[in-house]
């Protein structure tokens, strides 16, 4: 017997093939939000990085002032001598306007000889370099004026302010930084529904030195002024 396939049930038979492999396959997939940014769902392991700032306003105490003395003669041996002269003198003042003899230091010491054209000698000069620290500071601008009455040989080289109880102020900065991002991260959980658990990493941007502020003139008279002692820290929460 013949059978024969008209073109019309040819088109059928092929559609019908088509709808079987459809409904035989595997269902479509959700489309995901884009970008893949879901809010985690319970159970899920989740954390936040934050960034906490604190900040403590801070008054120096202490005055660190650079001096010195710098002489030229003929020779060497003079050189040397007179400049050591000069340095107990300068250390003499210091010391009648205030500063304690265990708060000087020599920070420098140096001879050498000065050429009209190499290699001619035309004379040595020496130099000593001294820090004082004045922990005093209504004896800042007495101290300052000793220094400028020791002699043609004193040179000033330098003169700041800083804090001498800057560790208490550091771990309060630090203190202020933690509380400032565990906030941060707590808000965050709460806007995903869930808790703060543990902190995963933790670290402080900076090496905590002490601050030092630039000397100010105010009506003739020196002033430290006032700044601000500041910790950043980096902190990483699990969210349960």
């Amino acid at each position: 017997m013949t059978v024969r396939v008209t073109k019309v049930s040819a088109v059928l038979a092929a559609a019908g093939i088509v709808l079987a492999g459809a409904q035989a396959g595997p269902a479509l997939a959700a489309p995901r939000p884009p970008g893949g940014n879901e809010a985690p769902t319970a159970g899920e392991a989740a954390e936040v990085g934050v960034t906490g700032r604190g900040s403590v306003r801070a008054v120096p105490d202490v005055m660190r002032l650079g001096v010195g003395v710098e002489v030229r003669k003929d020779k060497a041996g003079e050189a040397f001598a007179a400049v050591r002269a000069a340095a107990a003198r300068l250390t003499d003042a210091l010391v009648a306007a205030g500063v304690a003899r265990e708060d000087l230091r020599t920070n420098d010491l140096s001879l050498g000889a000065e050429y009209e054209k190499y290699p001619r000698v035309v004379g040595y000069r020496a130099s000593q370099g001294v820090e004082a620290l004045v922990r005093d500071l209504s004896k800042a601008d007495a101290v300052v004026d000793a220094v400028a009455a020791a002699g043609e040989a004193v040179r000033l080289t330098g003169v700041t302010f800083e804090i001498s109880r800057s560790q208490t102020l550091l771990r309060s900065a630090r203190a202020a930084a933690y509380r400032n991002a565990l906030a941060k991260a707590r808000q965050y959980a709460t806007l995903t529904g869930r808790r703060v658990g543990r902190v995963l990493k933790l670290e402080e941007e900076g090496d905590g030195a002490p601050p030092r502020f630039a000397v100010a003139a105010e009506k003739g008279a020196l002033s430290p002024g006032q700044g601000t002692i500041t910790i950043v820290v980096r902190a990483l929460y699990e969210l349960v």
